[in-house]
């Protein structure tokens, strides 16, 4: 991870030029800000971005206002742009509208089972699986939102999806601090496993339980979380 004091040196992809450089970039640091690779504190210079990027300063100001935008970064106009604190309270709605809308998804998918779907999530758990195994905690992350993607694209509502993924910036960034911690891929693992299972089996009152409780993880450790990095949060 890298820290407030030290130079920002990022390591950037090369860019597609059939693509505008801005939602490029916007992309890049959001993917860094949510891994906690540019932790809260982190002072982000449009000149020195730009440099990196190798671009103008113009689409370097348009992704850093986009990241403002969702809360990653706070702006001060003509002083700096430095990555936000993880904010609890917008955490806390993000959870409870993901909650909210994958309860309908896993009653709707448990009322009409689908063999197909059931081997797929089934398929992406022996992913994460080996995945956690190895400490890969970024891929494992970024596995563990495929397997709820399919769900969203088998539910047919694959804009949600991309609405949520909108709204969770603050609250994935959590994840990603507490999903190293002891224990907590063993739980994702198993309720990933219980709540296929539910789906599977038609039930479709188990399979919104075991999502319930799925969900609570992270926002239960909350204290945990504030406890190893104090300076992270604000509420």
């Amino acid at each position: 991870m890298s820290t407030a004091t030290e130079p920002i040196t990022l390591n950037v992809p090369p860019l597609d030029r059939s693509r505008h450089a801005a939602p490029q970039v916007f992309e890049h640091l959001r993917e860094l800000i949510i891994g906690v690779r540019l932790v809260p504190g982190t002072v982000l210079q449009r000149a020195e971005l730009a440099a990196q990027y190798g671009l103008s300063q113009t689409p370097i100001r348009d992704a850093l206002i986009k990241l403002g935008e969702e809360g990653l970064v706070d702006i001060f106009p003509q002083h700096a742009t430095v990555v936000s604190a993880i904010n609890v309270t917008q955490a806390r709605q993000a959870h409870f509208l993901r909650r909210s809308i994958e309860l309908e998804i896993v009653h709707t998918l448990a009322r009409r089972t689908e063999g197909a779907l059931v081997s797929r999530l089934r398929n992406s758990i022996e992913v994460q699986r080996v995945l956690a195994g190895r400490e890969n905690y970024a891929e494992f992350v970024l596995a563990d939102q495929a397997f709820h993607r399919q769900m969203y694209e088998a539910a047919q509502v694959p804009e949600l999806w991309a609405m949520v993924r909108r709204q969770s910036g603050n609250l994935d960034r959590l994840r990603n601090l507490h999903v190293p911690l002891p224990g907590k891929t063993k739980r994702v693992l198993r309720d990933h496993a219980v709540l296929v299972d539910a789906i599977a089996a038609g039930d479709a009152e188990a399979a919104q339980a075991a999502l319930r409780e799925h969900l609570s993880g992270t926002l239960t450790h909350l204290e945990e979380i504030r406890q190893r990095f104090p300076h992270y949060l604000k509420d």
